[in-house]
């Protein structure tokens, strides 16, 4: 029988076989790496070229008023396509263990079901009960015809009305409000399939009234979330942050997700900068500016020419300025500022006031991703390393020389991964120290190898005390995958009602979802809490209290407060 010819190409075929590591020639192996490396950066090239070409047929082809090439992607055979995820490889499996289903049951009445006499023998002799739970709910209306007392005081000419139960206020009862509200913001319904809902149980409620029942009047459940912010700062030195596109009326704005286990909050923002996300930080209070040592020293990172700084000594010091005073203040005093310098400036005095201030909680560390909006804004800053994992696997190298160096290298990443899990779990300076040591092992240089793979190696080297932080303080997260889960959740909502059309809106969603994740953080059911606050019950206590009262607060900074 004939081998089975290859439908490969030669050139590819020798590719794949490759191995420079196999070649006792030291300059014809170096040669062989450099040549594999040009074969990588052209194939890139290539790639680019293609799409790029691609795309200009398409424009061509449109302003013809024809179809570009349709986007459909492509079938990947199974195993080929590319994922970025890295929950294979950082996870370690643990022993599944069955709880019992019916431990967190309620039971509401109790029910003793006979068996029919007729049908038993007459020996059957009775052995007590076998216990059987069954779950049900009751959808039903509720619809109450109050008749409020009234009087008329000739003397005063004054009419006296009784007063509606608290929560019946505007035609609608209590649990018709926190149902709503539940199922849109806690249960991801669009209003057109509540209105269905509704509906279907005999509820006469208009389109109108359900949008003003979910955003108007909300400012009760406005202040709690405030107070839940300033609660969730204070419970932690450090706080994850993320953030995701938002519409706000067609326009795009961005939702800044803040959090750590205890609370989450949105706030949604018209940019999305670093003044924008130092705004957020302050609970969205109006920027205020202030020239001290440390905004010298920023602005010595930023790398503000000497001149500059030398003109702002000549200002007030130690004086704190609103945004339209610091602006006025520049403009009179530095009015050949270029737009990126007022920018830096403002940053800096923004960053030094924010620091001095005593109104919110003051953030020490971030745990967040590597964009430049969320660096400097803290004293520290703890990057993502799911992030910075997912960096390498989006690297596609042809060579399969290459593909086996970016697969012994990831083994490695999540290897000290794990080691850094470990050592959160059992810290020591002994420890600390060995891991340090490790990771200049691992993303050391490697001479010949796969050179898209070291570029990135040499990027990753340069966050070193942004990645080991937690070396310092163990308590810190190695992800941030709280905040992007929080960030999922606004991305679902946007799918559902896409967006939002007025700022009374805006500021519902993010409210509403801030109390929904802080609630389930909690352990409170989201609908209760509803339904409690709506009636003015307060039988649950504030959720910023029971932030502060939470038992893990100790936990969550310990390593800050011994130092």
């Amino acid at each position: 029988m004939s081998p089975i010819k290859s439908t490969e190409p030669p050139e590819k075929i020798i590719l794949q076989t490759i191995d420079p590591r196999e070649i006792a020639d030291d300059g014809v192996r170096q040669t062989i790496e450099i040549l594999l490396n040009v074969i990588e950066q052209l194939s890139s090239e290539v790639k680019k070229l293609k799409e790029e070409n691609q795309r200009l047929q398409d424009e061509n082809n449109q302003l013809k008023g024809e179809q570009g090439k349709p986007d459909i992607k492509a079938n990947h055979p199974r195993g080929k396509n590319r994922n970025y995820s890295s929950e294979q490889e950082r996870k370690t499996r643990k022993p599944h263990e069955k709880s019992s289903k019916n431990a967190s049951i309620k039971i509401d009445r109790e029910e003793i079901l006979k068996y029919p006499p007729e049908k038993l023998p007459e020996d059957a002799q009775f052995k007590g009960y076998e216990e059987v739970i069954v779950q049900n709910i009751k959808l039903t209306t509720d619809n109450v015809l109050f008749y409020k007392e009234k009087y008329y005081s000739p003397s005063e000419g004054k009419t006296y009305l009784a007063e509606l139960p608290s929560g019946y206020e505007g035609g609608f009862g209590p649990e018709i409000k926190a149902l709503a509200l539940d199922l849109y913001f806690g249960g991801n319904m669009s209003q057109s399939k509540l209105l269905e809902f509704f509906s279907e149980l005999n509820i006469s409620l208009s389109a109108g009234s359900l949008s003003n029942l979910l955003i108007k009047n909300q400012e009760d459940f406005h202040c709690e979330k405030s107070e839940v912010y300033e609660a969730g700062l204070a419970s932690s030195p450090w706080q994850h942050l993320d953030q995701t596109t938002a519409r706000v009326a067609g326009v795009n704005y961005t939702t800044n997700i803040l959090c750590n286990p205890l609370y989450t909050a949105y706030f949604t923002t018209e940019k999305k900068d670093r003044l924008t996300v130092l705004k957020a930080l302050q609970n969205e209070e109006e920027l205020q500016f202030l020239l001290n040592p440390l905004t010298y020293d920023l602005l010595e990172t930023f790398q503000l020419s000497s001149k500059i700084q030398e003109s702002l000594v000549s200002l007030p010091q130690e004086t704190v300025f609103s945004h339209l005073e610091f602006n006025a203040l520049l403009d009179s005093h530095l009015p050949k500022l270029s737009p990126q310098q007022r920018t830096r400036l403002l940053e800096a005095a923004a960053i030094s006031f924010y620091h001095q201030q005593s109104d919110w909680p003051v953030v020490q560390a971030l745990v967040c991703d590597d964009a430049p909006q969320f660096k400097l804004l803290t004293a520290q800053l703890a990057l993502c390393w799911i992030h910075e994992g997912r960096l390498y696997k989006k690297l596609n190298p042809v060579v399969v020389y290459h593909q086996k160096l970016l697969d012994e290298f990831l083994n490695s990443f999540w290897d000290y991964y794990r080691k850094l899990l470990a050592f959160r779990d059992d810290p020591s300076p002994e420890l600390a120290e060995k891991l340090r040591s490790e990771f200049g092992e691992i993303f050391a240089p490697m001479r010949g190898g796969y050179e898209e793979l070291e570029q990135r190696k040499r990027l990753t080297s340069a966050k070193i005390e942004e990645l080991l932080l937690v070396l310092d303080h163990p308590e810190l997260p190695l992800h941030n995958n709280p905040a992007e889960l929080g960030a999922r959740a606004m991305v679902q909502r946007r799918n559902i009602s896409y967006s939002t059309q007025t700022s009374d809106g805006t500021r519902a969603w993010d409210t509403f979802m801030s109390l929904v994740a802080t609630t389930r953080k909690l352990g409170i059911s989201f609908f209760a809490y509803l339904c409690d606050r709506i009636m003015g019950t307060n039988n649950i206590e504030s959720l910023a209290t029971l932030i502060r009262n939470n038992p893990s607060l100790n936990l969550l900074g310990w390593s800050w407060q011994i130092q």
